[in-house]
């Protein structure tokens, strides 16, 4: 193979800002553009070596355990991307999608070609926005701001649960009699559980889950409780992209997994749906594209959603301090409750963003970073970056994590005629920001949104409606305090921005810049290896030269035995590209000082 090399002689500015849209191309597709008018790296420098593991340069373990900021930005960036049909996007269901809604609900659903055409408002962020209609009368998509502290919260309930089903399955089995309790996580009441003397259960009395006990904070039936879970398909059900992932399928074989991002998937006491492509491979949906979306990918995807910042906190004022107390008084957060404490908290880093007129500059909102993680050296050149794992105060989230029936207003109907009667009490945090309301937006304000409750919550609503116009308005301006925002527009600590210039410069309005915490400098500087699948066409693949030196590139099959494939020798430092050439069987590549270099 004769390496193809060119010299792109460039500068870098170690952590710079890029900043997002809701959606972007990559240069590699359009070209070079202005400061965060398209993603810098091509769909598979973003795979780079692969899952890998904690030692392998460039792969989504070695980014997430030793570079979280960077991990968590380049998860951001796929969520941001626009696919393209040559990467896998679509079909919807088919190339036709003609079929049976009643059996599929997927033949209603609309194609995207990026996360953030369904999750992109405001600017920027993993929001709310979209409509899909895979019920006759649609879904909204909901905003994704907190979604890992939902994840942990839910997660360490349902175990909490679980272990007390198991100490009443030992008192029964002690004492040879009926036990009955009443289930409680975190201070939410889930119904009556009873066991009789030969271990058999009575979960009829239970209230808001399954029998399983497994507490599932996702999508408004409350079906889903896992954040990977959730990307897979998403990534098949609204993009026609196919994802194999190992995790999802060793957990749908029974096994059990731990996630780059922490989260245990016990195959043994829950159940998973097997990834639609049964390897890299399968061309599940027929486009004549495998291998679509790679583990990596999900791994930071996932690892992004964990981080993601939770809503922020508007002006305060005290006509919306007395209307939360009102709320409290009528009972709303019987439902919604206000906060929940997280005992081991996975998270890297945690993001509080309020109203400050003083420092925030659009919106007059600012950002505090704060890192929640603990160095360990293990040897490497950068050591690991590990959570803290301590625990966390989760403020101003308004759910009980629970499914409720909510009145006919509220039930949800079917293709199929069947009519859905309970929903997952929905968080209100960012809910300022996120009209018309409803998992269906069928609300057009808050007024309208609480007043369409029935069901559990007739007696909030009837509350509600008794209360004086001003006392109805002071809870609704205390409800839309919970407010969303834009990341890239959001001065903070990372980037406070400047007093003077144009406000459509990053550097004067300032946002939450995460390229101020990476732990790595230049990650071409890092010993560079590259995944490429078998079948795939070769991206460019860069690293970084120092002038004067040798470097030697190197194939491998395993990512054990490597060859020597060639050498290039270059007098000034810089970015250096080539193509890599498939037909030798080589699916991992790697740049290397050669010991010419001096």
């Amino acid at each position: 193979m004769t390496l193809k090399a060119k010299i792109i002689l460039c500068s870098a500015l170690a952590g710079s800002f890029v900043g997002a849209k809701a959606q972007l191309v990559d240069e590699s597709q359009v070209g070079s553009t202005v400061l965060s008018g398209a993603i810098t790296e091509s769909l598979a420098e973003q795979v780079g070596a692969g899952r890998g593991h904690v030692k392998m340069p460039l792969s989504s373990k070695y980014l997430i355990k030793r570079d979280p900021a960077r991990a968590v930005r380049r998860g951001r960036q796929l969520f941001q991307r626009k696919f393209t049909a040559t990467q896998g996007l679509g079909p919807r269901v088919t190339a036709d999608s003609v079929g049976d809604i009643t059996a599929n609900p997927a033949l209603g659903a609309g194609i995207s070609d990026s996360c953030a055409g369904c999750h992109g408002r405001p600017k920027g962020a993993a929001g709310f926005g979209g409509v899909v209609t895979t019920r006759p009368d649609s879904r909204d998509a909901p905003h994704l701001f907190g979604l890992g502290l939902q994840e942990m919260i839910a997660d360490e309930m349902t175990w909490s649960l679980r272990s007390q089903q198991a100490k009443l399955v030992e008192q029964a089995s002690q004492t040879g009699t009926s036990v009955s309790a009443v289930l409680t996580a975190k201070g939410v009441h889930f119904g009556t559980l009873s066991v009789d003397s030969n271990g058999n259960l009575d979960t009829s009395q239970l209230e808001g889950l399954d029998a399983d006990l497994r507490v599932k904070p996702f999508f408004a039936q409350g079906s889903s409780f896992s954040m990977r879970d959730f990307i897979v398909g998403a990534f098949k059900d609204e993009m026609g992209l196919q994802a194999y992932d190992p995790d999802l399928a060793t957990a749908a074989a029974g096994g059990i997994v731990t996630t780059p991002s922490g989260m245990i998937l016990d195959g043994q006491a829950d159940s998973f749906a097997a990834p639609a492509a049964l390897g890299p491979s399968h061309d599940q949906d027929a486009d004549g594209v495998v291998d679509e979306v790679d583990p990596a990918l999900v791994d930071f995807m996932e690892f992004y959603l964990l981080n993601y910042f939770k809503p922020g906190i508007g002006k305060q004022t005290a006509r919306t301090e007395e209307g939360l107390v009102k709320m409290n008084q009528i009972g709303c957060t019987s439902c919604h409750v206000q906060n929940f404490t997280v005992d081991f908290d996975r998270r890297l880093a945690d993001v509080e963003t309020v109203f400050d007129p003083v420092n925030g500059k659009l919106n007059r909102l600012y950002a505090t970073a704060t890192t929640r993680w603990m160095m360990v050296e293990d040897g490497e050149e950068y050591p690991l970056t590990l959570p803290q794992g301590k625990s966390f105060e989760v403020e101003n989230i308004f759910t009980d994590f629970k499914r409720h029936d909510l009145g006919d207003a509220f039930h949800e109907r079917h293709f199929d005629g069947a009519v859905a009667t309970q929903m997952i009490t929905e968080p209100l945090w960012g809910v300022g920001s996120t009209a018309p309301y409803g998992h269906d937006g069928r609300s057009i304000n808050l007024t309208e949104v609480i007043l369409r409750h029935g069901g559990e919550a007739q007696e909030q609503a009837d509350a509600f409606a008794a209360l004086s116009d001003d006392e109805q308005r002071k809870v609704i301006e205390f409800l839309q305090t919970l407010i969303l925002f834009p990341p890239d527009d959001t001065a903070s600590n990372l980037n406070p921005g400047s007093d003077e210039g144009s406000l459509q410069d990053p550097a004067i309005h300032g946002n939450i810049n995460l390229g101020a915490i990476f732990q790595i400098p230049d990650l071409g500087q890092l010993p560079s290896t590259l995944k490429i699948s078998p079948g795939k066409r070769g991206p460019n693949f860069k690293w970084y030269g120092s002038g004067g030196n040798t470097y030697e590139l190197q194939g491998s099959r395993d990512f054990k035995t490597w060859k020597e494939i060639d050498k290039m020798k270059i007098s000034t430092g810089g970015v250096l590209q080539f193509k890599p050439n498939t037909k030798n069987g080589h699916q991992y590549y790697r740049v290397r000082h050669s010991r010419e270099s001096k």
